[in-house]
């Protein structure tokens, strides 16, 4: 399972999550299950489970947690946001 880069710091708030990458210089900002989904990745939460835990919490389609964690993972690897 991926986990978030030593060069990323995010502060969580009830709107979402800042994310820096200060080895870029670069900012990102995520709503709420966005926020939701790093703070569970830091944990060592598995993909699946991120996606059990949004079902639950936000009453999303399973099968739409599932793709949009799947997707959402893939953005953070494409930006460098996460180490495998």
């Amino acid at each position: 399972m991926p986990r978030l880069s030593d060069n990323v710091r995010t502060t969580h708030t009830g709107d979402g999550a800042v994310v820096l990458d200060i080895s870029r210089g670069r900012m990102f900002t995520f709503n709420r299950t966005g926020s939701r989904i790093l703070q569970l990745l830091n944990t060592g939460v598995e993909e699946t489970e991120i996606a059990l835990t949004l079902v639950r919490e936000f009453s999303a389609d399973p099968r739409t947690a599932k793709t949009d964690t799947g997707e959402f993972l893939a953005l953070l690897q494409q930006h460098e946001l996460v180490e495998p």
